[in-house]
């Protein structure tokens, strides 16, 4: 049974930046293991959910008090830095995928969100409004009207 989960994008108020920060991190930096053009973001704690994670669910990202956008899980694994703790890195698809924005409070480190709570995506015919500041097109959305 799939099952996503559900992250805070730290210090990112937009869809585009989030775009941004990791098209950067796939141009200019290693990831854990060395290689380059591998999209991944780490945790301290492992999912114990792992399978159900790895079987189809995404990461949700909440930026500015709204799940915006989510991406794929590929793969989880276990790591231990250079002073023994360990992490999690968990695989991404670089795509991004738009979702109908959902208002959520926040929260430190990750949440698992069900599959029937999971916000619906906004689909390849969904208007985009990247002039209009988040809060506005959010509104207008909810209103019908975007």
């Amino acid at each position: 049974m799939t099952v996503h989960l559900i992250r805070m994008a730290a210090g990112l108020e937009t869809v585009e930046q989030l775009r941004e920060r990791q098209k950067d991190r796939l141009k200019n930096y290693k990831n854990f293991s060395g290689k380059r053009g591998v999209l991944q973001t780490y945790t301290r704690n492992v999912p114990k959910r792992e399978d159900e994670l790895t079987d189809g669910g995404s990461i949700y990202w909440v930026m500015k008090n709204h799940i915006r956008v989510r991406q794929r899980v590929l793969a989880i694994s276990r790591e231990n830095d250079d002073e023994g703790r360990g992490y999690c890195l968990i695989r991404l698809d670089p795509e991004l995928v738009l979702i109908e924005p959902r208002h959520h409070k926040a929260f430190q480190g990750w949440r698992y969100l069900r599959v029937e709570d999971a916000p619906p995506d906004l689909g390849k015919n969904a208007v985009q409004a990247p002039d209009l500041p988040s809060a506005m097109a959010d509104e207008l959305r909810a209103l019908g009207l975007l």
